[in-house]
């Protein structure tokens, strides 16, 4: 026995993109990676894509900290945001929350039929923001390449941090490269000193983007919020696209806006309740 007192938990996802959420708010918990990676193991352990701690903040209704399957904790997770929010919203009776991450300050919004909305702040594009290695003066397009150097499958991303870096190549058919593959070497590319997100994004229309996603630390996933975010904001910044569009990913479908008044990300989608529990003794945290 390992002496540490049960820790309920509760399994969530926004589309599909899933976590375990733990309350550490009258009780801390001290996470390692190795116990997140336990916890999110689909065969061993409770199984998700992140692992998601809320705890007291001084600034905003909680704290969240989130740990990636690999376990390695991250800045930012649109959809656990939302999945956040949604908790505060039943806690509170209210209709409006904050959230304090190490990506930035969260305003969250409920609104109708279980849709929630996150303002995500601003979008930061200089090149030592994202961080890259090397100086780029323009970060719309960076020089990076994948396939031989006459012909190459995918080159010259965006590149844009959402409270995380994200690396975005636009792309007609998004399975011009197998992403399963290709992103972790992308991900691990020596160009981004704390690794990226990588995305293909295909446009559709002015109004619509279609997106796949190779999350840093966690591998293909159902759906993204910040590399929604990280797109949005990236297709409008060269006119692929307008502030506003939706965003379709593997999950679903996020409404996306890049405000123009203060140049904030509004991100919109639902959340999904599965189960709840208690971790067993050998995940206890």
């Amino acid at each position: 026995m390992n002496g540490l007192a049960p820790r309920e938990f509760r399994k969530m996802n926004g589309l599909g993109n899933d976590f375990v959420v733990l309350d550490a708010r009258s009780r801390p918990a001290v996470i390692s990676d190795a116990q997140a990676r336990a916890i999110a193991d689909r065969k061993t352990g409770i199984g998700c894509d992140q692992l998601i701690v809320i705890g007291p903040s001084k600034t905003a209704d909680v704290q969240m900290r989130i740990w990636n399957n690999a376990g390695f904790e991250v800045e930012s997770c649109g959809n656990a945001s939302r999945c956040i929010a949604d908790i505060l919203f039943a806690e509170k009776g209210s209709s409006a929350a904050t959230i304090d991450t190490l990506g930035g300050f969260l305003v969250c919004e409920k609104g109708e039929n279980g849709m929630v909305t996150v303002d995500m702040g601003a979008p930061r594009f200089g090149w030592q923001d994202i961080p890259l290695s090397e100086p780029f003066p323009d970060t719309r397009h960076i020089e990076l390449q994948l396939g031989p150097i006459d012909a190459p499958l995918i080159h010259s991303p965006s590149v844009v941090n959402v409270g995380n870096p994200h690396c975005i190549f636009w792309v007609k058919d998004l399975d011009v490269v197998d992403l399963a593959k290709a992103g972790p070497m992308l991900e691990h590319h020596p160009l981004f000193p704390e690794r990226a997100n990588i995305s293909l994004a295909r446009v559709d229309a002015k109004d619509h983007i279609t997106l796949k996603v190779w999350e840093r630390g966690a591998g293909l996933t159902r759906a993204c919020g910040t590399a929604a975010c990280a797109t949005i904001a990236a297709a409008a910044r060269i006119k692929l696209t307008d502030r506003k569009a939706t965003v379709t990913l593997p999950g679903g479908d996020l409404a996306m806006e890049w405000r123009e008044a203060d140049d904030h990300i509004l991100m919109t989608g639902p959340i999904a309740y599965e189960f709840e529990g208690t971790l067993p003794a050998h995940l206890a945290v």
